[in-house]
């Protein structure tokens, strides 16, 4: 999933035309209309029977890309009532359909309760009950309108630190993570998100790599929790901009994340119009010198192109609402 910056259609209809796997929509893409956005993301479907996955970060509230999300977010949602999630949720999925978009990075799952943490202000929870109830609501009321997916797995608010700037690291053991930090995942899976995003974040007593490059964590998603959707890496440019020189190289870090078993590489930061080319070249080569399996290319694509399928299957449209309360 690659991504370049600006808003003229036919210059992000020739990044596509190399068969990326999907485009990430951040806030230098967005146009001042909807006429205009509309017209951007049709530009990105190169193949009209087989479009890309389209994504954004639209959280809500701290992360918002569109304009029109008047929805409450995390920073008041996880005092509300859960019915309430529910509501702004199925309400920002159709804010991002209608604008041509097919997936949202839109669904934190990490819980914390000290406030001090970067991530408070965008979790649902502040406890493992109560973000669980919550991360499954958002991921129901989404799942009609868009492929929703949860970050940052496996849960950020154990590590301390902002993984946009560093590795965060914990020794919580697996036994504890998995009554706290798993429980918000575990029912966002359950409640059917089509994609889990692995965090650049290490627990340490588990494995010592971050979990976006860690078999370790791939493994315990699919076979501890049943995830069987697209597992994605958040943003590769992160690993750069921790300054680790173990991750200074943007090509080696999307072949490691294949391998860890990501079907979908996320590069944004860091990145010009050739690097989600060179990663691509990059994993097709580590595949013919065999330091990467070809089965594992094959079931990460097969993945991809599954959900790219359903997506373009569908044949729901959505537009404005004049008459609903709120309007829209």
């Amino acid at each position: 999933m690659g991504h370049i910056g600006g808003t003229d259609p036919a210059a992000l209809a020739a990044y596509m035309q190399a068969g990326f796997g999907g485009f990430i929509l951040m806030g230098a893409n967005i146009p001042g209309t909807d006429a205009e956005l509309h017209a951007l993301t049709d530009a990105l479907a190169v193949d009209p029977t087989l479009p890309p996955l389209i994504a954004v970060d639209q959280e809500g509230g701290l992360v918002s890309r569109l304009d029109g999300d008047v929805f409450p977010a995390s920073t008041t949602l996880k005092d509300r009532p859960v019915a309430d999630t529910s509501a702004a949720f199925a309400a920002r999925g159709a804010l991002v359909a209608r604008a041509g978009i097919t997936v949202n990075f839109g669904t934190v799952a990490d819980v914390t309760a000290d406030s001090g943490s970067f991530i408070f202000g965008r979790a649902l929870g502040a406890d493992p009950s109560g973000a669980a109830e919550r991360v499954a609501a958002a991921t129901s009321a989404q799942q009609p309108f868009v492929a929703s997916a949860l970050k940052h797995f496996p849960g950020h608010g154990a590590a301390p630190g902002d993984s946009h700037h560093a590795i965060p690291t914990t020794g919580r053991s697996l036994e504890e993570w998995k009554t706290t930090d798993a429980v918000p995942f575990a029912a966002g899976i359950d409640a059917g998100a089509s994609l889990l995003m692995y965090g650049h974040l290490a627990y340490t007593a588990v494995d010592p790599l971050p979990a976006s490059l860690s078999a370790t964590w791939h493994t315990l998603a699919r076979d501890e929790l049943g995830f069987d959707g697209v597992s994605v890496t958040d943003d590769l440019g992160m690993l750069l901009s921790s300054g680790d020189p173990a991750y200074a190289d943007p090509v080696a870090n999307g072949v490691a994340a294949v391998a860890a078993g990501n079907d979908l590489v996320l590069m944004v930061a860091g990145s010009d119009a050739q690097t989600a080319g060179r990663m691509a070249a990059g994993i097709a080569a580590a595949v013919d010198a065999g330091t990467l399996p070809a089965e594992r290319l094959a079931d990460a694509a097969t993945r991809v192109l599954a959900l790219r399928m359903q997506l373009a299957g569908s044949t729901a449209t959505w537009g404005v609402c004049d008459t609903c309360t709120p309007a829209g």
